[in-house]
């Protein structure tokens, strides 16, 4: 018979109900708070089984239980745990009390839970009630911070913009920096589709002890993100909506007509004048109010056999900056049904519409640049020419920023489906096995169009139509077998399994020109080809995973992970990997010494040590490849050809980290004060890098195993009840340092973040930090001639620098980043006020290039009022110098402290009284008003310091390199949004 059943499992994979019609004994009851309100949502689980159920609006529960022997475990998130004996009883009522602390509070880790009081990792936890206080698009935004360690970076302000993650700092130089993304099982990379409302839970496990379940993905951390499910026997009805009004909350002043026309005739620049007479202010065309509208509804409900959530929803963003916009509707379900006492059976299922048009940051105007071009567009022309087409610059064909926004079509659509089915059977008492399929599949498509008319850009190209497609398409197959058993003081929980996955992406792409009108505007209105190209690529990893987790007597814990891993990415010497970790736990609080000291709730010493991996690299990284393009001309004809691009290694393999954690747990006074402090250090070796190579080889690099970088700091959080009466008052406050650093690069330096017309930014090199700015040292201006002199490398005064003198002149890495989250709730009012920040990281303002440069036609900012204009002048801004960068080199005088700290959310709402809920027989009534980035305290000039201008590169040796440098891009925006929760 167990072999039957296994066999079942591993085969079927439909929702199927067979009812059972055994006899059995009911019992019913009613679960309340210790102020005697009813409680929803209660679990109420049989103990040593799965069968159970939950209560319903009103508090009120009936089980049927066989055994009048049995226990009943009644569990709440943020209450203590109760165990009843049932004794023959028929009628049980529970009091549940708070448990702040949540010693109970189930977390979840990879393949699995743990109570929390059992968890020797270090895993931060992001809340329901946490993420519900900030109405938001993105999981992304609701995890900045709120985990200890975590920093997620917003490289713009974009609506379409995603959102990065680095737990404990950048963990490679040229391979994958992002955390595993883990929604409900299903691995993944993009976040940004998911819909926040159907988020239960977010546990970020962030050491290796605690991510090495997860091998070779496991390097960065790991975000595991778990979606609802039903919560009461009666169905349940959630409506929520908001609108919200988003602004830019800073503007730069330049230069006006008279100025410009001033500056350009010092540069020897002349035209006719009284034909630019207007004054059109470009920020004031580029920035709108932005607007964003949202609506969520989900059924969910549980009985004794079936557990289901359903949603839908739409929301809706236009941007602060013109023409940027975003929408995303989405349609979940997750079902759960126990088909026999034995066996359950379920599925995750996601379906995602995304839209979003982009606007162009990052770059000059002359690129395209939006941004860039609201600042240095002259406001003495208009925005349009009588013929309809857009303007330019008077001195050189640069249009206004205008042109770039309403100039094309653009629009970037997306359809995915993450989501899978599993199979959960119990095989013996204390066994079970589960088996699911996941996928995440997406079908993209890209559409531009300039028409041949508008643009100068059009008019030379007649016409450009673009059309791209994307298909990914992912699966995992995993099988785990379970044993979980509690003899006496021991509890044994224990995991085996087996991984298989398979990537597969492809993409084609087409450009045509020489369109005849704008009246057909899909890519085969063009009549020349440009581009028309497509490629496949496929990736398979294989792996075999087992972990023991062991506890005695409630206080001694151990925790052991291994994995083994196979990648199609790396060569056939060094495909698989072994990925172990282990971790202890020991809760001093249990021993019998520390009973008398009753101002200790809870204390918990934690240490581990592991080893996880990093595979995300490019596919066929390994292989000698052939490349295109080496055309060669025979005969007067020009002909096809080829070249070998690569230089095959079979013994590429993975980057390998080694970390290891130590940290503790501490409650005070009845679990009012609670602290969480760690200490990591994170050594990552076997960097894959791009190795020089003697020219012999026909090649100058190949990517190798050379290389290794460290990051080590603390983190700290502190939680405390500061009032409990009529009033609570609640804080949440966390801190974390950093410290990275290259220990080896084999004599090699790199250098990244290139500036248009000045270079790159940033070098890496041994005893560096990843982002490390490098150029030259500002001396100051010369009164005699009004040209900037810089400080050699033998502390001597220079106009002429040379390469040789430049040197470190900042580090975009922070001191330390900090959140902290103050909630009052009285009756039915609640205010919570999170501010979030950061401390002793450097900006490149490399905006300042283009507005304070004065080398060029464009306008500048106000600050060049201040320039050197004769022979004498005391100031710190050089002279204009057309065609001349000189002045405006990469050096400290254009880094800033980008230090800020920000009223990132702050919300008012209000819950209507039962009295009045239940007269018109609704569950719960919320209303709230929410601001976010309200206030930002900095000392940063340009528009935003939470920027990145090369934080969005499809490069990742420019991700995890580049940071804090401002070009130009799409700032953070203050919101204001109006909502409102109703429960049904």
């Amino acid at each position: 018979m167990k072999y039957t059943r296994f066999l079942f499992v591993v085969l079927v994979f439909a929702m199927v109900t067979i009812p059972t019609f055994a006899q059995q004994n009911s019992i019913s009851g009613t679960v309340v708070d210790k102020t005697e309100v009813p409680i929803p949502g209660v679990s109420i689980v049989i103990k040593g089984s799965t069968l159970g159920t939950i209560t319903d609006i009103d508090g009120k529960y009936n089980l049927v239980v066989e055994n009048a022997d049995a226990t009943l475990v009644f569990s709440f998130i943020g209450m203590k745990k109760e165990e009843v004996a049932v004794n023959s009883q028929t009628s049980i009522d529970v009091i549940l009390s708070e448990d702040i602390l949540g010693l109970d509070e189930v977390v979840v880790v990879g393949y699995g839970t743990q109570a929390k009081k059992d968890v020797t990792g270090s895993v931060s936890l992001v809340s329901t009630k946490e993420m519900e206080s900030r109405p938001n698009t993105q999981v992304g935004s609701l995890i900045q911070g709120k985990a200890a360690g975590v920093k997620v970076i917003s490289s713009s302000g974009k609506p379409s913009q995603g959102l990065s993650i680095r737990i404990r700092g950048t963990n490679s130089i040229t391979a994958g920096s992002e955390p595993l993304y883990v929604v409900d099982g299903v691995p993944t990379t993009d976040t940004r589709s998911i819909n926040p409302s159907d988020v239960e839970s977010v546990s970020i496990l962030k050491d290796a002890s605690s991510a090495a379940i997860y091998g070779a993905q496991g390097a960065n951390g790991v975000v595991i993100i778990t979606t609802k499910r039903g919560t009461t026997g009666k169905p349940k009805v959630n409506l929520d909506m908001y609108t919200g009004f988003s602004q830019v909350w800073k503007t730069i002043d330049v230069l006006d007509g008279p100025q410009y026309r001033e500056l350009m005739e010092e540069m020897g620049q002349e035209t006719d004048w009284d034909l630019y007479n207007k004054n059109t202010d470009w920020q004031d065309e580029i920035f709108q109010n932005g607007a964003s509208q949202n609506v969520q509804v989900a059924l969910s409900g549980a009985n004794n056999n079936t557990n289901y959530y359903v949603s839908g929803g739409f929301v809706k963003q236009v941007g602060a900056v013109r023409s940027s916009e975003m929408s995303r509707a989405n349609f979940k379900i997750n079902l759960d049904q126990e088909v026999t006492d034995w066996l359950t059976m379920g599925s995750r299922m996601a379906y995602t519409k995304y839209s979003d048009v982009d606007v162009t940051d990052n770059t000059s105007v002359n690129s395209g640049g939006v941004l860039l071009g609201s600042l240095t567009t002259p406001s003495i022309i208009g925005i349009y020419n009588e013929d309809g087409t857009f303007t330019s610059n008077p001195f050189q064909n640069w249009e206004n920023p205008i042109a770039s926004t309403d100039g094309s079509d653009r629009e970037y659509n997306t359809d995915r489906i993450l989501g899978n089915v599993y199979a959960e059977v119990k095989i013996l008492r204390d066994f079970s096995f589960k088996s699911s399929l996941g996928i995440d599949n997406s079908n993209s498509m890209y559409d531009y169009f300039l028409d041949p008319y508008r643009t100068s850009y059009g008019r030379a190209l007649i016409g450009k139509g673009v059309n791209n497609t994307d298909k990914n398409s992912y699966y995992i197959f995993d099988n785990t077998l379970r044993y979980n058993k509690e003899l006496g003081s021991h509890k044994i929980e224990a995991l085996a399994g087996a991984v298989s996955q398979k990537f597969m992406w492809e993409k084609a792409e087409i450009e045509r020109r020489n369109f005849a009108s704008d009246a057909i505007k899909t890519v085969n209105g063009g009549s020349e080809i440009i581009t028309a190209t497509a490629n496949k690529s496929e990736k398979a990893n294989q792996s075999y995973l087992s972990r023991l987790n062991y506890g005695f007597a409630n206080k001694y814990l151990l925790t052991a992970n291994f994995r083994y891993d196979g990648s199609s990415v790396f060569g056939p010497d060094n495909r698989w990997g072994f990925f172990p970790s282990f971790s202890g736990g020991w809760r001093l609080s249990e021993e019998s010494f520390m009973q008398s000291l009753t101002v200790i709730s809870d204390l918990k010493l934690r240490a581990g040590w592991g080893v996880v991996g990093n595979d995300q690299i490019d596919n066929y990284a390994y292989f000698g490849r052939v490349g295109i393009g080496a055309n060669y001309p025979i005969g007067g004809v020009v002909m096809p050809g080829t070249y070998p691009s690569s230089i095959e290694n079979n013994k590429l393999k993975w980057e390998e980290s080694k970390q290891t954690n130590i940290g503790f747990d501490l409650a005070l006074y009845n679990s009012r004060l609670n602290f969480t402090v760690d200490y990591y250090i994170k050594n990552t070796s076997d960097l894959l890098l791009n190795a020089p190579l003697p020219r012999s080889t026909g090649f100058d690099n190949a990517i190798s195993n050379i290389g290794a970088l460290q990051n080590k700091g603390f983190e700290f959080s502190f939680k405390s009840v500061n009032i409990e009466s009529d009033i609570v008052w609640t804080t949440d406050f966390n801190i974390s340092f950093n410290k990275n650093k290259v220990t080896n690069l084999v004599g090699q330096e790199m250098f990244a973040g290139d500036i248009a017309g000045r270079g790159d930014a940033i070098r890496i090199r041994e005893g560096d930090a990843l982002g490390t700015f490098y150029g030259y040292e500002w001396g100051g201006v010369d009164p005699e001639t009004g040209n900037a002199y810089y400080i050699d490398s033998l502390g001597e005064s220079t106009f002429n620098p040379t390469a040789n003198d430049r040197k470190v002149i900042g580090n975009s890495n922070p001191d330390f980043i900090y959140g902290l989250t103050n909630t009052v709730t009285y009756k039915g009012i609640s205010f919570l006020i999170f501010l979030e920040g950061v401390k002793g990281n450097d900006m490149l303002n490399a905006s300042r290039f283009d507005t304070e440069g004065m080398t060029d036609p464009k306008n500048q900012s106000t600050a060049v009022l201040n320039r050197w204009k004769q022979s004498g002048d005391v100031t710190d801004i050089p002279r204009a110098s057309w065609g001349n960068t000189n002045n405006s080199r990469i050096s400290d005088r254009f880094i800033e402290d980008g230090s800020y700290m920000r009223v990132k959310t702050m919300t008012l709402s209000y819950n209507l009284p039962k009295s009045i809920l239940n007269k018109i027989k609704i569950q719960n009534v919320r209303l709230y008003a929410t601001g976010e980035n309200l206030l930002t305290f900095t000392k940063y000039s340009g528009f935003d310091p939470e920027v990145n201008a090369f934080g969005n590169d499809s490069d990742n040796g420019v991700k995890n390199t580049v940071g804090g440098i401002d070009y130009g891009t799409y700032p953070q925006t203050r919101n204001i949004i109006f909502g409102l929760n109703v429960t049904f």
